[in-house]
């Protein structure tokens, strides 16, 4: 079977032609994330331009409401991300003006943004996951609330902001900045290799295996030269097949619309039973060195295109 290109991939996912419509993009924002989101923003509005689209680029600030009411806008591409752009927030906003928006609807960003109630949500659709608590930060600095090794990040953020990691050998317990929130996420370590699988529509793209020094962190994510990938990734078929179904069943439990991406860790040395799901990105970054983008290159489907898609899906009551 051949590779299929953009225009065979819309055929499975439902797409249909339209009349281009006048897109604003929102980016930037007021989460931790603004940077991040101010790069994917602006990629994105230049490939939408480049797929003929008018396009108008918004700096998403307190004064959102009144900034789209003001502007005669068809659709809004979501490029935010973190808190306020991906948790719901948003997307309620564009609800209220009933303004058609990309990606996921209000239940599906808020729970994904929430990493513990999204694995209760895993758990119920029987997806591997490892043990995670609530716990609240003066806790966490005064004594180790589950047994090394652990990650501790917060609940509610993305991009990897805040992630420690307590090895097995640690004899205290780690002391968080200043800006961690009062409750966090503990869950245990995930050993093995770090691999992500997105989603569109209601498909599967492909594998990829991230390669880094270290940790997956926010460095590793969006820096030139922080991670080096491999798509589609050389795994046994088992594991490539078992990335692709987990990612659509969790795309589907959450309630996603348009596109997410959801990342594993697999230890090989314990074959399937080594693989875990570790969370879902409803708004994948679409910087240069995004994964997302990588994947849907890697089966035919060009960075316009793939957002001329993401627009042309995009809908209200999502």
């Amino acid at each position: 079977m051949g590779r299929k290109t953009a225009r065979d991939f819309e055929a499975q996912v439902g797409i249909s032609s339209r009349k281009s419509p006048k897109v604003a993009v929102l980016l930037g924002g007021i989460s931790a994330e603004r940077e991040v989101s101010l790069s994917s923003g602006r990629e994105c509005a230049t490939a939408l331009r480049d797929a003929g689209f008018e396009v108008i680029e918004v700096d998403a600030g307190p004064d959102l409401p009144a900034q789209l009411s003001e502007l005669s806008i068809d659709v809004v591409f979501n490029a935010l991300h973190g808190r306020w752009g991906e948790d719901g927030c948003v997307q309620g906003i564009l609800e209220w003006l009933k303004i058609p928006y990309t990606h996921s609807g209000v239940l599906a960003s808020a729970l994904a943004m929430d990493k513990q109630k999204s694995k209760e949500a895993y758990r119920i659709a029987g997806l591997p996951i490892v043990d995670s608590i609530l716990a609240a930060r003066g806790d966490v600095m005064r004594r180790h609330v589950m047994p090394p090794p652990y990650v501790v990040k917060p609940n509610n953020e993305g991009s990897s902001v805040g992630i420690y990691i307590v090895d097995e050998a640690a004899n205290s317990p780690p002391q968080l900045s200043d800006d961690m929130p009062e409750t966090v996420l503990v869950e245990a370590y995930a050993a093995g290799r770090e691999l992500t699988t997105t989603v569109l529509g209601d498909r599967a793209l492909t594998v990829t295996d991230i390669l880094t020094d270290g940790w997956y962190d926010y460095h590793a994510k969006y820096a030139t030269g922080g991670s080096r990938h491999v798509v589609p990734a050389d795994l046994p078929k088992e594991i490539f097949d078992a990335c692709m179904d987990f990612a659509v069943r969790a795309h589907e439990v959450l309630g996603c619309q348009g596109m997410s991406r959801t990342d594993f860790r697999w230890d090989e040395t314990k074959g399937l039973a080594g693989l875990v799901l570790l969370e879902t990105n409803t708004q994948p970054g679409m910087t240069p060195t995004s994964l997302s983008p990588e994947q849907a290159q890697a089966v035919g489907i060009s960075f316009p295109e793939l957002c001329r898609m993401l627009v042309e899906e995009a809908s209200c009551n999502r």
